[in-house]
């Protein structure tokens, strides 16, 4: 008896070893093991170089939540997204005509076909294409341009047009997920991802000012220009319009956005009034801090400073007034003596971004109540809004 169970376990060991040696995972057992167990495969192929076995999953991936949201909002956006060529005509040495395009983004607003770009893509353009996600290619009309914002409103006959869903600028929040989606170096329908990482007033392309500029470390680079800059649900809430690239002509994880909201404004003026209709106070300022504030001996540690007001313009009007002294922070200049504006039809002042804010809730004419302090004595002063000019601020 002992006998008998000395040589089952004997051959129940040999069996395994048998087994697991000679019958591998791509032989028979093996194939009849992976049928019965779900998991990944193993194949075999043999070849002139031996045999080669490779793992091949069984299944399709399942994607986590964050990937599943990033694919959403990839398709949802993607038939929306276009290719935008500007086309002009140099010449060569010998007088020969030689046309040159510039490439650039952008995106469909409505069914009617309106487009939104940045003005610098189309700008000097003599043919202005627009090339659909589905490769179908449209001349497109310039119908405004706003150089001072870098804007441009196009438009293209074409059906079954997918518009954008527009969001509101003013809720954006440093730290919030963004998607960039456009034709990078000519790479179309390019999507890359980050985060909100400040917002700032910064000189555009041309160098007029952007204020409440959304700057991002999602990856922007040539080719980008117009395109939009989406939050987690797939809402336009910028026009990726430049990098700061140190030199290098490519990302370097600082990008800028032209808030939506004063795109919103542009397209309602056109709507309006046929043109573009901006409201202005025509102010130059100097945003005040505590230090500042301290140093300079104001009657609020809080608003803007205005150093110089406009020839004609709104605050000139109105009776505000700019500097007349010179003085330097660090090394730049500035005229201290103005008035300090705190408020606007109530709404507190503390940078140019809170005047663009009042700005964009109103239109050229409106008439605004501006809380200023002249010394230690707190004014009230009403301006009416004019139109504002193309100018280097």
């Amino acid at each position: 008896m002992k006998m008998r169970r000395v040589l089952l376990v004997v051959l129940l060991v040999g069996g395994f070893y048998f087994l697991t040696t000679h019958m591998t995972p791509s032989g028979k057992i093996g194939n009849w093991i992976q049928k019965m167990v779900p998991g990944d495969s193993t194949t075999a192929m043999k070849g002139p170089l031996g045999a080669f076995h490779m793992t091949v999953a069984s299944a399709a991936p399942e994607f986590d939540a964050e990937e599943q949201n990033n694919i959403n909002v990839y398709k949802r956006v993607l038939p929306s997204v276009v290719n935008v060529t500007s086309t002009t005509v140099q010449f060569d040495f010998f007088y020969g005509p030689v046309p040159q395009q510039g490439m650039g983004t952008g995106f469909v607003i409505d069914k009617e076909g309106h487009i939104l770009t940045n003005n610098h893509v189309i700008q000097d353009g003599q043919r202005i294409e627009v090339t659909l996600n589905d490769k179908h290619k449209y001349k497109a009309q310039v119908v405004q341009i706003d150089k001072s914002h870098d804007l441009a409103l196009l438009q293209i006959n074409a059906p079954n047009l997918v518009p954008v869903t527009l969001a509101d600028s003013k809720n954006i929040v440093v730290g919030q997920k963004v998607y960039a989606i456009g034709n990078p170096f000519g790479l179309n329908g390019t999507m890359t991802r980050g985060i909100v990482s400040a917002l700032r007033s910064v000189r555009g392309p041309t160098g007029s000012a952007i204020d409440n500029a959304i700057q991002t470390d999602a990856a922007i680079n040539p080719g980008n220009s117009g395109g939009p800059l989406l939050n987690s649900r797939g809402e336009v809430i910028g026009i990726n319009t430049m990098i700061a690239s140190n030199g290098s002509d490519q990302s370097a994880g600082i990008g800028f956005a032209i808030p939506i909201n004063t795109a919103r404004a542009f397209v309602d003026d056109i709507a309006r009034y046929g043109h573009v209709r901006r409201p202005a106070l025509d102010v130059v300022t100097l945003p005040i801090g505590p230090d500042i504030a301290d140093q300079l001996g104001l009657a609020a540690d809080y608003g803007v400073l205005v150093e110089r007001v406009l020839p004609g313009g709104a605050a000139e009007k109105a009776g505000l007034k700019g500097g007349s002294q010179r003085a330097y922070m660090g090394n730049t200049p500035v005229m201290i003596g103005g008035d300090l504006i705190v408020a606007i039809d109530g709404q507190e002042i503390t940078s140019q971004q809170d005047i663009s804010d009042v700005m964009n809730s109103h239109k050229a004419g409106d008439t605004v109540s501006v809380t200023i302090f002249r010394g230690r004595r707190k004014v009230e002063v009403k301006a009416t809004l004019s139109e504002a000019r193309d100018r280097q601020a």
